[in-house]
């Protein structure tokens, strides 16, 4: 598994390296996502790790957008394809394609299926507008909030 991005030792090495720079890591904790070919931010904070796409076991009657079940050093979490959850279309398939596992504190072994993840974003300078945030190259950037995912009935309710 020597593949996976350890987020957690990722953020801390960058996070000495800018230290030792003299800038303020702390305020960088966003991740860069693509979902459904739409730039999107997540809170570094909400999820543990980044995994590539791996194999899935199907879950008989349950919900479009719930790709299967996969195991992770031995605990299985359910996979959600999060651009069918949001009526997007579906994840594409291709080798880019990421599982950003949900964080240990929300006690649920859920993992997000991503087109492709960017990398760290620092949106401070950007603007905020209804639609998002808008970037210095006028790109919309919008925010994925997983508690507030994981506190929807509807995600929660996998069976079809």
């Amino acid at each position: 598994m020597a593949s996976h991005l350890n987020l957690r030792e990722f953020q801390q090495n960058l996070s000495d390296r800018m230290q030792a720079s003299g800038a303020d890591a702390k305020k960088i904790s966003t991740l860069g996502v693509i979902i459904a070919g739409q730039n999107w931010l997540v809170d570094m904070s909400e999820i543990s790790e980044v995994l590539p796409a791996q194999e899935r076991v199907n879950v008989p009657m349950a919900k479009a957008w719930v790709s299967g079940v996969t195991n992770v050093r031995g605990s299985l979490y359910c996979v959600a394809d999060i651009a069918a959850y949001l009526k997007l279309g579906k994840v594409t398939g291709a080798v880019e394609n990421r599982m950003l596992l949900v964080a240990g504190r929300y006690a649920f072994n859920a993992a997000l299926l991503v087109d492709k993840v960017l990398g760290l974003r620092d949106a401070r300078a950007w603007r905020n507008e209804q639609a998002g945030f808008r970037d210095e190259q006028d790109a919309i950037w919008h925010k994925l909030d997983i508690g507030k995912l994981l506190a929807q009935a509807d995600f929660l309710q996998i069976g079809a």
